[in-house]
């Protein structure tokens, strides 16, 4: 009995030193954060959190730091174990960045609309290194994008942006291969996307590939997609040379393209085509449509929708290969994120915040 009474003692000693060791989870390391908008006139941006298990925050930021973004939502991402956030504010020199911890959320730093100005998007370029592409401030509706667009380069060891790349007009979208940056542009007719050497934070050239580049990434066999100009063309990243382009048409429709994402394979792009209904009031209505990019011949006719749905953005888990979309009933309500498998399968629905837009999939 004394000897069982040992053994059972024992055990529990050792429970409890190997609990002690163990390091615990995060509250917010496993799920999907979802970018919100909000309304643009409002700044009422926010982040949502769903967790592997289910579980939603509606307002991240707001639970954890116990206050709101200054703004609207225009993109997010984690560099080693901090989160890059971008508040984008109807009010000129107001915009700014919100840098916190990836696993927890807890507020580190803010750069204010000084430093910044009208951010679009953000991506990792080291542990200790981000890359952000900003328009700048803007002008009247005769000359809106009346600066260069410039990449703003954000050191994270100290917080701070110790560099702006000039680059075209409305600088956009912005995809990382390797050590190159590429860099897109939107809405004023410009062809070419920049290049920058991310050792040197350097432009190191430029490709010529059509007007306003939206950059969608890289697919199954790493070449770069891109839109643009109506059509999808594919960039040889080794020699910065087209090669090969796409017209996709749609139901013989004029509809416009939007919210692009890889399958978790990258063998098949998802997108939004959408148009305004002048028979009903000029209401946006479209559907969700997906194209192999395996052999896809010079033009493709899709006649048939993925989902009968339009969705203000689209995203898909890499690990389950489920799609995310972002439903806006409107941006003064809750919006909604509707989860479906790899066959279109809904699988569930959850509230978010107003105006959801982008996932980041933890």
């Amino acid at each position: 009995m004394k000897n069982s009474l040992l053994l059972i003692f024992l055990t529990f000693l050792l429970s409890c030193e190997s609990n002690k060791d163990a390091t615990p989870a995060l509250p917010y390391s496993s799920g999907v954060v979802v970018v919100n908008s909000g309304n643009f006139s409002d700044n009422n941006g926010s982040l949502s959190f769903i967790s592997s298990a289910g579980a939603t925050e509606p307002d991240l930021f707001l639970k954890v730091n116990n206050k709101s973004f200054t703004g609207g939502l225009s993109a997010y991402t984690e560099v080693g174990s901090k989160a890059v956030i971008l508040v984008d504010n109807s009010t000129a020199g107001k915009d700014g960045i919100e840098i916190v911890e990836a696993g927890t959320h807890k507020s580190i730093a803010s750069i204010s609309g000084t430093e910044i100005e009208n951010p679009r998007n953000v991506i990792k370029v080291s542990d200790n290194k981000a890359y952000i592409t900003a328009w700048d401030a803007t002008g009247d509706f005769t000359n809106f994008f009346k600066n260069p667009g410039y990449v703003a380069v954000l050191d994270l060891v100290t917080n701070k942006i110790t560099k702006k790349i000039p680059v075209q007009n409305a600088a956009e979208t912005i995809y990382l291969v390797g050590r190159t940056a590429y860099i897109g542009n939107s809405g004023t007719g410009k062809t070419k996307l920049t290049l920058i050497n991310t050792d040197t934070d350097v432009i190191s050239g430029t490709v010529e590939v059509g007007a306003d580049p939206t950059i969608i990434g890289l697919d199954a066999n790493n070449k770069l997609w891109v839109y643009t100009a109506g059509s999808f063309k594919t960039v040889n990243t080794s020699t910065n040379m087209v090669e090969s382009t796409h017209k996709i048409t749609v139901s013989n429709l004029e509809k416009t393209p939007s919210n692009f994402s890889f399958s978790a394979d990258k063998k098949t792009i998802f997108l939004s085509y959408s148009f305004y209904d002048a028979a009903d009031s000029y209401k946006q209505k479209g559907e969700t449509y997906l194209f192999s990019t395996v052999a896809t011949p010079a033009t493709l006719l899709i006649v048939k929708p993925y989902l009968s749905k339009l969705f203000n953005g689209i995203g898909v888990d890499p690990k389950t290969g489920n799609l995310y979309g972002a439903f806006v009933p409107s941006y003064k309500q809750a919006g909604l994120v509707y989860k479906y498998s790899p066959q279109g399968i809904l699988l569930d629905s959850t509230k978010v915040g107003i105006g959801p837009s982008k996932f980041i999939f933890k």
